[in-house]
């Protein structure tokens, strides 16, 4: 146990952590806006606009990898424009991993925000309206202190979710040791060689680390709801 142990290789680990860093920082900045506007705005489309950024949860990883495959390649024309002009390849890179992440756990930060912004008393926005505040200061001073629980839960479960991505990461990225293999191939790397004491070692470790992190979200939301009922 104790050479396993010795044997044990991070790198894995701390490629999830940066990819899941990486993307939840990309998703919070994109899902902010967009998320406040689908829960003030009262257009037709608005289904329309849910459906497709809900997409991720509802579709096979195996179908959502190859399209994002697809669009990525060489093959496509952005895939074509990124490579030919810049010299990018979006594929089987960290970058193809980031990108392809984004897509997978655009749900998990945006619905959670939505529903937070949703959850304000719309008094309390009219009267920053009112008093002469925008849209824009109207979101960032009055909505977000007041959507802390679903903040929390957005940022923590687009965290874990990232990390514990497998089937995307795979069809996009590859397993390139030190650049696409993240915690999740090398465990499905180590069952299809059949090294289960390792497989074993790994899972456990994502295991806890999920545990954790919801931890984390439920004794959060819980401390913030006694709070409020203290104030109500």
């Amino acid at each position: 146990m104790i050479e396993i142990l010795k044997s044990l290789e991070f790198t894995p680990f701390l490629l999830s952590f940066k990819l899941a860093f990486v993307t939840t920082l990309i998703l919070f900045v994109i899902s902010l806006p967009f998320s406040w506007y689908l829960s003030q705005t009262k257009s037709k489309f608005k289904p329309i606009f849910e459906a497709i950024t809900a997409l991720p949860i509802v579709l096979p990883p195996s179908v959502l990898g190859f399209y994002i495959l697809w669009a990525l390649s060489i093959n496509s024309p952005i895939g074509a424009f990124f490579e030919e002009t810049f010299g990018i390849k979006l594929v089987f890179n960290f970058t193809g991993l980031v990108i392809a992440s984004c897509f997978y756990s655009l749900p998990f930060m945006m619905q959670p925000l939505q529903s937070g912004f949703e959850s304000i008393n719309k008094n309390m926005l009219e009267a920053s309206y009112i008093s002469g505040k925008s849209k824009l200061e109207t979101m960032i001073r009055v909505a977000l202190p007041n959507i802390k629980p679903a903040l929390m839960t957005a940022i923590i479960v687009t965290f874990a979710h990232t990390v514990g991505e497998f089937g995307v990461v795979l069809m996009v990225g590859g397993s390139i040791p030190g650049d696409t293999k993240v915690a999740s191939v090398a465990i499905y790397e180590f069952v299809e060689i059949m090294d289960y004491s390792m497989a074993h070692i790994y899972s456990a470790i994502m295991v806890i680390i999920s545990f954790l992190v919801l931890l984390s979200v439920y004794i959060f939301n819980g401390k913030n709801n006694k709070k409020l009922g203290g104030v109500a």
